[in-house]
């Protein structure tokens, strides 16, 4: 997958994308990242990319035409790449979203800041935008490298096991089971004896059991949105009436 990046602020992403998993897809050629820095575009001595906003109100509004100038670059590059707005306004990014991002060929994010981004830069550009969540970030750099991680470690080939990703939390719509390795004893407590069982039946029924108990206690909503059997809707209303509401 190939990700350009649209910012103020490109040395926010030294760090991030310089270390661990991203690092590694970058360099085994599974992900080609670009940084582009909107300032470049400017049409003024001053590097402007910023004024206020018409009809008044408080702080700045990204301009339309350096970050016009910057995207219609990258679409030359890249006609057939999805452009992308972070934005408080936005679709939430969830898993899901994330793989429906991991299809694409390639990606263009364009990070917001100050009080936000000229809108006819939305309704020429932009084919969506998202929100990582219901809070307030000072500009969108943060939530790119959110985006940018969730979608890569999608990307065939970045994990180091298939079954990595299948297993996170969500994936499958439930929060993730617990996970231990050695040692099998410390300060008193011990691993679950089916995990040293080596009975995988038995280990994927635990799993999904303690998915189930998780998302039962910490995120009851998302069960609601996820395919039970009646397996799992017996041992949910065990849960329920020996522990209350999930507690």
């Amino acid at each position: 997958m190939k990700i350009d990046l649209l910012t103020l602020f490109p040395d926010m992403f030294t760090g991030p994308f310089s270390e661990s998993m991203i690092k590694l897809a970058v360099e085994k050629g599974l992900v080609e990242i670009a940084i582009h820095n909107i300032r470049d575009y400017a049409v003024d001595r001053h590097r402007t990319t910023d004024d206020y906003p018409y009809g008044g109100g408080a702080g700045m509004v990204m301009k339309v035409e350096p970050l016009s100038s910057c995207l219609e670059a990258v679409r030359k590059r890249r006609p057939y790449s999805k452009i992308v707005l972070t934005s408080p306004r936005g679709r939430l990014f969830t898993q899901a979203v994330a793989r429906e991002l991991a299809a694409e060929e390639a990606l263009t994010i364009i990070c917001g800041r100050y009080e936000g981004v000229d809108e006819r830069v939305s309704e020429l550009f932009v084919d969506e935008e998202i929100s990582i969540g219901d809070f307030v970030l000072t500009g969108g750099e943060p939530a790119a490298i959110v985006i940018v991680d969730a979608v890569s470690r999608l990307i065939p080939g970045v994990l180091g096991s298939c079954e990595s990703a299948a297993d996170d939390s969500f994936s499958n719509g439930l929060l993730e089971y617990p996970q231990y390795t050695r040692p099998p004893e410390f300060r008193g407590r011990e691993v679950p004896p089916v995990l040293l069982s080596g009975n995988h039946g038995e280990i994927a029924r635990w799993r999904r059991r303690e998915s189930l108990k998780k998302t039962l206690i910490v995120r009851p909503d998302l069960l609601k949105r996820v395919e039970l059997s009646r397996e799992d809707e017996e041992y949910l209303a065990s849960k329920g009436s020996r522990d209350g509401n999930g507690g």
